[in-house]
């Protein structure tokens, strides 16, 4: 499942895949499929893209918050 929570913390901050990538010390194709909902992150790779993003990384991890974040964020992109 695509993460549009991370897309839209992305876009707030005006930031690229490549931005986030090179703050978080990982591949831009690494990124993108980590937003994209093809991969997932280690907890490592999830602090260091919440750090780059500024948010809390256990978000990576918890499916009723993804869930619900995903529903919000599905309306504000739609």
């Amino acid at each position: 499942m695509k993460r549009v929570w991370l897309l839209n913390i992305r876009s707030e901050k005006e930031m690229t895949h490549e931005q986030v990538a090179e703050l978080a010390g990982i591949k831009r194709q690494y990124y993108g499929m980590i937003e994209n909902g093809v991969s997932n992150p280690s907890v490592e790779v999830a602090k260091s893209i919440a750090t780059a993003l500024d948010f809390d990384w256990p978000i990576f991890f918890e499916d009723k918050s993804n869930k619900t974040l995903h529903k919000a964020s599905s309306k504000e992109v739609g």
